[in-house]
């Protein structure tokens, strides 16, 4: 099942335990948040709205509020010794579509529990054929020299302040 909504002049089409972001809203993380403006809902049959469906709404639940990356504004006006710089770094909520509600249905007040994600499995641990020992590498002095050629190189003498 599918929906679309609007929420700060835009439209998102989503399904549930979808991840968005939208313009800043209300609301902590892990509160509730539910929009009532659905344009329209989706799945086996679609319904679309005139301009909204009817006790139609979709619950989110609040992941993060953040801020976006800077964006520069800079004007200049040649030969006239004038230049101005403004940043600006948009506000956003990101959040998490829990449900889909049609005919006047109220969403739950906490979020569903999330399912735990199973840990990625942990390298077995090499042993040498011949000694049974651990098989330890050491890279080569060429592979050494060249990883410390990026990042950056050896580290410069200062010379003590007089």
């Amino acid at each position: 099942m599918f929906a679309v909504f609007k929420t700060g002049g835009k439209q998102y089409r989503v399904a549930a335990e979808d991840v968005l972001k939208v313009d800043k809203i209300k609301g902590e993380p892990g509160e509730i948040v539910e929009f009532g403006q659905v344009l329209a809902v989706g799945g086996d049959s679609v319904a679309l709205g005139a301009p909204t469906v009817a006790g139609a709404t979709v619950a989110a639940e609040v992941l993060d509020q953040g801020r976006g990356g800077k964006i520069i504004a800079f004007k200049k006006r040649r030969r006239k010794n004038s230049r101005r710089k403004r940043g600006h770094r948009q506000e956003f909520t990101l959040l998490r579509i829990t449900e889909i509600l049609t005919d006047g249905k109220k969403p739950s007040k906490t979020p569903p529990p999330r399912p735990k994600r199973a840990s990625a499995p942990k390298p077995a641990e090499t042993t040498d054929a011949a000694g049974g020992e651990e098989a330890t590498e050491k890279p080569s002095t060429a592979s050494a020299k060249a990883k410390g050629r990026a990042k950056g190189g050896a580290a410069k003498a200062k010379k003590p302040a007089a």
